[in-house]
């Protein structure tokens, strides 16, 4: 397997509110942004999308080291949050169902196919791979018109925001 490094941001324009996700990806001297956003959604699922998005670029199933400033996504995935989540049916408690289950799902399904390890940088100190996906993340959310944000889970099937 090829060691690659991702560092994704997510970006939003109001909570919810137009949003943008990137990802640049390291492989040796190579190097691949992606980005893209939504008209409506929230900062935590443009997070997720950032992660979804860069996975899913890799051409075939790589060791990755994904960097990101969002505490939510690093504690999800780290702190055994999402499987907690999964096995209680996707809810947090007994009375509240987990958000964003139609992004975890297909995080989850991505980290299957990668071993990916997730890590905490601080965001807007100057590292610049999360500078330049926070750029890109904002100048997505900028776009004209953006795709609403469909969100498609068991509990909430094809509900906009």
């Amino acid at each position: 397997m090829e060691n690659v490094t991702i560092y994704t941001d997510g970006a939003c324009h109001g909570n919810p509110g137009p949003g943008g996700y990137a990802a640049v990806l390291l492989f040796g001297d190579k190097r691949k942004e992606v980005s893209g956003g939504f008209r409506d959604t929230t900062n935590n699922r443009m997070e997720i999308l950032a992660a979804i998005n860069g996975l899913e670029a890799l051409a075939a199933p790589c060791k990755v080291t994904l960097y990101t400033d969002s505490q939510y996504l690093v504690n999800s995935m780290t702190l055994g949050w999402v499987e907690k989540w999964q096995a209680n049916n996707w809810k947090r408690n007994k009375k509240e169902r987990a958000k964003n289950v139609d992004l975890w799902k297909q995080l989850l399904h991505l980290c299957e196919k990668h071993q990916v390890g997730f890590k905490w940088t601080r965001g807007h100190v100057g590292t610049p791979e999360n500078e330049r996906c926070d750029q890109l993340a904002n100048e997505a959310a900028q776009l004209p018109d953006l795709p609403q944000d469909i969100v498609n889970d068991a509990a909430n099937q094809s509900s906009l925001f």
